[in-house]
């Protein structure tokens, strides 16, 4: 079964067409009015989330279906012990279709091993959010005309920042891309994705602290915040909430047709004084956003009438040998699941979990 947990689940000739689709969708709404007449999705959030949540719904209802679900853990059967592979067996009994967040990473990739119809990961603690990146990649096609050939800065939250990791992803299988990441030392980019993505795909990266130093230099300006809720000590984040504040005077010296990116919600990092700047692009990538996913349901429902994908699996795999270190892990709650690791460098015996991509060793 078809599903979309990472955002190289898809090739980049997909989400070209994804994204021809959405625009499509765009300039000719009723076109798509009862595409999904008589379909459900169900929307499993485990945690808080505004704009991701209802964009699916509204993208399932513009769509002509129908959407079940639920927005808080509490008002689920998690809150009584329920795993997550008896949640999406159960929800695929009800619905098409499901969409599901949660704070532990892996969390989609266990429902889509277990689920019967297709589960879209609508991000998973600081993992992963395919969805999202879809979102961003539009944006970008749509404000900048490419998605080749570009400068990209990254700012804030690069640690915690789910978002910042797929999109790098993404942007990782286009040409002439160049990276710039600026946050404070405590935020970089954790080494998965610097060692795993950047430079395994040979992509130009500049780090910094100082966010007008680079701000000529780039098309897109990612912003994200600084994520209370990812933090374990309170103490750290008060000290770093604050650290990068775009405003109107900082983007004097910003290109004509930068393109200003956030996926939202904003705290104070964006001041609200941008909003009127043209170059402002974050409330058009919200209302992107629901198109994309109208698209990709489309895809994925298309494709679970017409094919029968079988799963893929990897020989090297180790089962039950090492166990994952990352408290965030789907893993570290659920103790039934298999801990599964895939081969990164087989010489060295270092391993990666399959849920939430930590490394390990194993001698």
């Amino acid at each position: 079964m078809r599903s979309l947990i990472n955002i190289t689940d898809l090739t980049v000739e997909e989400i070209y067409d994804l994204i021809d689709t959405a625009g499509d969708i765009i300039d000719n709404p009723e076109k798509y009015a009862e595409k999904c007449r008589g379909k459900k999705l169900a929307t499993l959030f485990f945690e808080p989330s505004t704009r991701t949540r209802l964009s699916f719904e509204a993208a399932m209802m513009e769509l002509g279906g129908n959407v079940i679900g639920f927005s808080d853990a509490d008002n689920s059967s998690a809150s009584k012990g329920e795993s997550m592979a008896d949640t999406a067996r159960v929800i695929s009994c009800y619905a098409d279709i499901m969409a599901i967040r949660h704070p532990k990473e892996g969390a989609p990739l266990v429902a889509a091993k277990n689920a019967t119809v297709p589960v879209i990961n609508a991000g998973d603690g600081g993992h992963s959010h395919p969805t999202q990146t879809l979102t961003d990649l539009l944006t970008i096609a749509r404000e900048k005309g490419r998605l080749n050939d570009l400068t990209v800065g990254f700012c804030g939250d690069l640690k915690y920042g789910r978002t910042v990791h797929s999109l790098i992803e993404a942007l990782s299988r286009y040409t002439g891309i160049r990276i710039v990441l600026v946050s404070p030392e405590e935020l970089r980019v954790p080494g998965y994705v610097m060692k795993g993505i950047i430079m395994e795909n040979g992509m130009e990266c500049k780090e910094t602290a100082d966010l007008e130093s680079v701000l000529p230099e780039l098309d897109v300006l990612y912003m994200t915040r600084i994520q209370r809720e990812r933090f374990a000590d309170r103490d750290e984040y008060e000290r770093l909430k604050d650290s990068y504040v775009l405003t109107a005077e900082k983007l004097d010296t910003a290109k004509a047709d930068l393109a200003i990116l956030h996926p939202l919600p904003r705290v104070n990092e964006i001041s609200v004084k941008v909003d009127n700047d043209p170059r402002a692009c974050y409330f058009k990538q919200a209302m992107y956003g629901k198109y994309i996913r109208m698209a990709l349901i489309l895809k994925l429902l298309a494709e679970r009438e017409g094919e029968n994908e079988a799963r893929r699996t990897c020989g090297d795999e180790l089962v039950n040998v090492i166990k994952c270190p990352n408290p965030r892990c789907i893993t570290s709650v659920e103790q039934e699941l298999d801990q599964v690791f895939r081969p990164v460098n087989v010489e060295n015996h270092i391993y990666r979990c399959l849920y939430c991509e930590s490394k390990a060793k194993h001698e």
